[in-house]
């Protein structure tokens, strides 16, 4: 049986080759912005009230299934905008430099 090994100098963390992998394969954006999704819900525990999530260009679109829901949350709209990038900086998976979908500027309540 052969024996596989990895020289020293080749060798790198899992974490740094799974994302190289992702940078490779174009597929930081549609991953960053999934983890935008599941801050969002995490953040805000709005999960059940949302009805359609879109985020494009450091904008992200809520929009709820109540409009008491809504202005609940338009109260809280910075803290939530600072909970939700603090909960995308400690995700080790998250893109920062993905010029199409990196940090949340804006959040747009409808």
């Amino acid at each position: 049986m052969e024996s596989y090994r990895i020289k020293r100098k080749t060798a790198m963390p899992l974490a740094s080759a799974i994302r190289a992998y992702l940078r490779e394969a174009h597929m930081t954006t549609g991953l960053n912005t999934r983890l935008v999704f599941a801050a969002w819900d995490e953040v805000s525990g709005a999960g059940p009230f949302t009805i359609r999530r879109f985020f494009r260009g450091g904008k992200l679109y809520i929009t709820f299934n109540s409009s008491a829901v809504r202005s609940q949350y338009m109260k809280q709209k910075e803290l939530l905008l600072l909970r939700l990038n603090e909960r995308l900086g400690r995700d080790e998976l998250f893109e920062r430099e993905d010029c199409n979908a990196s940090w949340v500027e804006d959040i747009i309540l409808k």
